[in-house]
């Protein structure tokens, strides 16, 4: 609820601090005092365009700071979190009108847009009357008021998200459709790819294998000649090592026989000996083998240039080829799956908009009952509030196929005939402000338990209207001042007796200066004021003794 509220050279106002309390408040005071100005300045602070011609005269600039208690405010805590903007305690709003720039606005501290104002204020004030911020005027807020009438409002949420899970199916569904020629010509060239991989049949075993005998090939010549000279040099040359080495073995076997120390020697050069001929066996072997065969190089080569080829093609490395095909066939298996995966897709959205249809069916219900129970309410309580013959209707709107949506199945409209014999019109074409007041004030009091705004502001709501209508309006707005602070503007005394606090404004001048005062009223002050509404500037014991009697008669009535 609104906690306090402070406006500084705004109009005829030099500063104004009030504190608001709870409960039901009149503001009352002579025509022309500025009464208005308290809620004009509200609706700055909440969103409203500003005009810089609303700055006070001989100002620079005008300011509207506005506290708000939270605690009956799910929907704004919410909001203020989604936003950043939120804060321990109670919510500050400021508003800076300045005469030579753009205005500003400030949530707890932060800069805040205009639109971020105006959202913050649906959630946390309506104000019934010739204003901008009245929720009851605008399409969404009638149907949700209507659910929450019902005590449905958990179905229609249920009903929005079965809508929100349909329509994410069918955007994937269209998507996939939408890709389907796409994915046709992306299957036929996979398929051509792996034909052309597959047909390579490559393998990272064979790439290794391939350099080593194009190594190989390509110095044939040179391995053969290299391989003919050591042969030659180890076993066939006179003398070659061989022969050296059996010599030598001979020799230091002679000696050794005289110097045992010698034996190691020996064996060395036996080893040795051994060794060059088993190398030169393995030479002329390798010989043997060794034929330079043209034929044989230029198929490797070929393979090669093959192996190179499709490579640089595909992008990749020659050894990356093998997984260049596996990367095919796997795009290729998922593409496949997807026609298959389109059926599913197809049967979940299918689904999806049946569970859809039969909750919002189910809600379509509820709301025809609950919009009977309402009409008929809000319609009697009319008559009450000084519009005999008026009546208030919910029109219920069956919705083409291709419009339904989060919301259900139809439209929901507030229509309303003010007198006998008018047609029903919406809600928000009704002429008068003072009407338009008095029948919100009728639908707040009769969903007084679903309204999840926590501060209510009625202007004008006592426009036309007097005697025993004027009292019928006071008690039914302390009547929902009970569950929700209200504050209201009036002129009628049978109005402002029924209120659970009273605030005075009025006007005054100083120093060739006009001002407008704002004032609480303790019970004293509060006879006269009341006293004066009944009587004019004149107040006699008469009129006070009246005025006690009705702020009597509004505590025991109504507590």
């Amino acid at each position: 609820m609104l906690t306090h509220i402070v406006v500084r050279d705004l109009a005829i106002v030099s500063t104004l601090e009030l504190d608001c309390s709870s409960g039901m408040t009149a503001l009352t005071g002579e025509t022309g005092a500025g009464k208005s100005i308290m809620i004009d300045a509200l609706g700055l602070a909440l969103g409203d365009k500003a005009d810089v011609s609303m700055i006070r005269a001989g100002c620079e600039r005008a300011e509207i700071v506005a506290g708000f208690d939270l605690g009956a405010a799910a929907g704004a805590r919410t909001w203020l979190a989604e936003q950043a903007l939120d804060e321990e305690g109670e919510c500050i709003v400021r508003r800076l009108l300045v005469r030579d720039g753009r205005s500003r606005a400030f949530i707890n501290g932060r800069p805040a847009t205009g639109a971020q104002l105006r959202d913050l204020g649906d959630l946390l004030v309506d104000i019934h009357g010739q204003h901008a911020h009245q929720s009851l005027l605008r399409a969404n807020a009638q149907r949700d008021l209507l659910d929450a009438y019902a005590g449905q409002a958990a179905l229609a949420e249920s009903v929005s998200a079965a809508y929100r899970d349909y329509r994410a199916l069918d955007q994937q569904l269209v998507a996939l459709k939408a890709a389907r020629q796409e994915r046709g010509e992306r299957v036929d060239l996979l398929r051509f790819q792996i034909d052309e991989l597959a047909s390579l049949g490559l393998s990272a075993a064979e790439i290794e294998g391939l350099d080593q005998e194009q190594r190989r090939l390509s110095h044939l010549g040179r391995l053969q000649e290299t391989a003919v000279r050591l042969l030659q040099v180890l076993s066939e040359s006179e003398p070659s090592i061989a022969d050296q080495l059996r010599a030598a073995s001979s020799e230091i076997e002679e000696l050794a026989a005289i110097d045992t120390a010698l034996t190691e020697t020996r064996d060395l050069l036996d080893t040795a000996t051994i060794h060059a001929a088993e190398a030169a066996s393995s030479l002329r072997h390798y010989l043997d083998g060794l034929e330079i065969d043209p034929a044989a190089r230029d198929a490797v080569e070929a393979r090669i240039t093959q192996i190179h080829d499709l490579a640089r093609k595909y992008r990749v490395r020659p050894t990356e080829l093998p997984d260049a095909l596996a990367a095919c066939q796997t795009e290729l298996e998922a593409l496949e799956q997807a026609d298959l995966r389109l059926g599913h897709l197809r049967d979940a959205r299918n689904a999806a908009f049946r569970d859809f249809l039969a909750k919002a069916r189910l809600l379509s219900g509820e709301r025809a009952a609950a919009a009977e129970r309402l009409s008929l309410t809000v319609s009697e309580a009319m008559q009450q509030l000084g519009m005999a013959g008026g009546r208030f209707a919910i029109e219920i709107e069956p919705l083409p196929a291709d419009r339904v949506g989060a919301g259900g199945l139809e439209r929901v409209a507030f229509l309303v005939s003010a007198n006998l014999g008018q047609p029903l019109q919406p809600l928000a074409k009704v002429a008068s402000g003072g009407e338009l007041s008095r029948i919100s004030l009728g639908i707040q009091v009769a969903t007084a338990e679903c309204g999840s705004v926590p501060t209510l502001v009625f202007d004008e709501v006592d426009v036309g209207i007097g005697g025993g209508v004027a009292e019928i309006v006071g008690r039914l707005l302390r009547r929902l001042g009970a569950s929700r602070q209200v504050l209201c503007v009036t002129h009628l005394p049978q109005v402002a007796a029924q209120a659970h606090q009273q605030i005075r404004v009025r006007k005054e001048t100083r120093d060739g200066q006009t001002y407008t005062r704002i004032e609480p009223l303790d019970p004293d002050s509060r006879v006269n004021e009341i006293a004066r509404m009944l009587g004019g500037t004149k107040i006699t014991a008469r009129t006070r003794e009246h005025a006690c009697e009705m702020l009597g008669w509004a505590v025991n009535t109504t507590g």
